[in-house]
């Protein structure tokens, strides 16, 4: 290789390098994290207070029971991470623990309610219920979130100090 472009490539630079990449990954977990996180709070503030056309806390939980067939305490925990779960998501608490919780909720939610429905949302009002695409997004999100944590701007790292593997690039 050519000294002078393998200059061009000092310790120096590459520590530039990872940085901003650390810092654009910190912004994207951020960016993710209020998305996701405003998104399904809108969704749990339905089914815990019945806002935006939901049903709130007794119908959802009938649903949840009742049609779909599950225990009173899952019934109840569903309804409590879709809602406050998802503001502790947007501030970065407990950030995989909340995501892979989410990725479990809408995995259940296509497989007992929208799978039969197809794969695109209800705009029309043409189909029987709602499809699942709604869902593969959130599953998509979640899992960054899974498998990255939240980031630097987040209550997790001032409450765990907890440092993400950082890529080498030597």
């Amino acid at each position: 290789m050519d000294k002078s472009l393998k200059n061009n490539f000092s310790t120096e630079t590459k520590s530039d390098m990872i940085t901003t990449l650390n810092r654009k990954l910190d912004v994207s977990l951020l960016i993710t994290r209020i998305g996701l996180g405003i998104v399904v709070a809108a969704h749990g503030a339905q089914k815990l207070f019945g806002w935006f056309g939901g049903y709130g806390y007794d119908g959802t939980v009938g649903f949840f029971t009742g049609v779909i067939g599950l225990p009173y305490l899952l019934a109840v925990g569903i309804i409590l991470l879709e809602s406050v779960g998802m503001i502790a998501l947007v501030v970065g608490a407990f950030t995989r623990v909340l995501s892979s919780a989410l990725i479990l909720i809408m995995l259940g939610a296509i497989f007992t309610t929208h799978a039969s429905n197809g794969f695109f949302m209800n705009w029309s009002g043409t189909q029987a219920g709602e499809g699942y695409e709604f869902h593969l997004l959130v599953l998509a999100l979640s899992t960054v979130l899974t498998l990255n944590g939240a980031g630097a701007y987040s209550l997790d790292k001032l409450l765990f100090n907890k440092n993400r593997v950082k890529p080498n690039l030597a």
